[in-house]
């Protein structure tokens, strides 16, 4: 019998490692036993990334996956820059002061998210040529679904239904522990309900360039190099993580829901070649989530 060698696995172990070194896992496991998160420590994951990439020039061995990591240098660079900005006193100053508006403070913080999203997607841009190599499409969502028996999807289903079907069932699931959590009094919600369709367009903003900086880049640059099954795995991780500590709800629980919610999007945006579907899968539970922030915003 033929066992698979070392090196037909040297690349989906690479990735792995990468996304591992990089991601909020260190940050969770400084933050567990309440050691606080050094500030550097964002700065010294952007370094390796660098260092990643440089290697992935010099060694043939790596180089499938000079894409990966300048894709993820890339985001880590333009986050970086972006929380710098957020932090001058300048941007303190003008949206983050106290009595702020709601949709003012939330929308500055937006547009430096949009910033983030362009620069991964000049960059996939720079190396694809071609925007639907990168998902940047809206996809066909009359494409069937690949079977998944144990949440009952069977051969001959669309998209076009079960995007809408997992975005109504994850804004549920949010809204259990999320809305119900903050119990609302009559007048907190009276005041929030005008601040619904700023809602909406904060939700479907956040939903479009998470798509596209934690979907478009991680698919377009790993699922022909280390295959589809590791790159949704990978996915579910990297995105379930960047939730913990920050999330909506945050910990073990966070991190499990939008996981599972990232596999389900990179599934639908690889089998519809497009963004379309996973943008609403993301949209409704966005939703959701910025009406908790104005029920909390009302209460204040």
């Amino acid at each position: 019998m033929n066992r698979p060698s070392f090196a037909g696995h040297a690349l989906p172990l690479a990735a792995w490692g990468v996304m591992l070194i990089v991601s909020d896992l260190p940050d969770i496991l400084l933050a567990w036993p309440g050691v606080p998160v050094p500030s550097w420590i964002f700065w010294a994951k952007a370094a390796f990334l660098a260092a990643f990439f440089v290697m992935t020039r010099m060694r043939r061995a790596l180089r499938p996956l000079w894409q990966y990591a300048l894709v993820l240098f890339t985001l880590f660079l333009a986050l970086g820059l972006t929380s710098l900005l957020r932090g001058t006193a300048w941007f303190q100053g003008h949206f983050n002061y106290r009595g702020v508006p709601f949709f003012k403070g939330f929308a500055a913080v937006m547009v430096l998210d949009i910033l983030v999203a362009l620069a991964v997607l000049a960059v996939l841009w720079i190396m694809k040529r071609d925007r639907r190599a990168f998902f940047l499409a809206r996809g066909r969502l009359d494409a069937p679904v690949e079977p998944i028996r144990w949440l009952g999807i069977r051969a001959g289903e669309s998209w076009k239904a079960f995007a809408w079907i997992f975005g109504g069932v994850a804004a549920l699931a949010v809204f259990i522990p999320t809305v119900l959590g903050i119990s609302p009094s009559g007048s907190a919600l009276l005041k929030a309900l005008p601040l619904l369709p700023a809602c909406v367009f904060l939700a479907a903003v956040n939903a479009f360039t998470e798509e596209a900086y934690f979907r478009c880049s991680l698919l377009s640059t790993l699922h022909e190099v280390i295959g589809r099954g590791h790159t949704l795995a990978l996915i579910l991780v990297f995105f379930g993580l960047s939730h913990w500590l920050h999330g909506s709800p945050p910990g073990l629980v966070g991190c499990a829901m939008t996981g599972f919610l990232a596999w389900i999007m990179a599934r639908s945006m690889l089998e519809t070649r497009g963004m379309l579907a996973p943008w609403i899968i993301h949209f409704l539970p966005d939703v959701v989530v910025f009406f908790s922030y104005a029920l909390l915003f009302a209460g204040s």
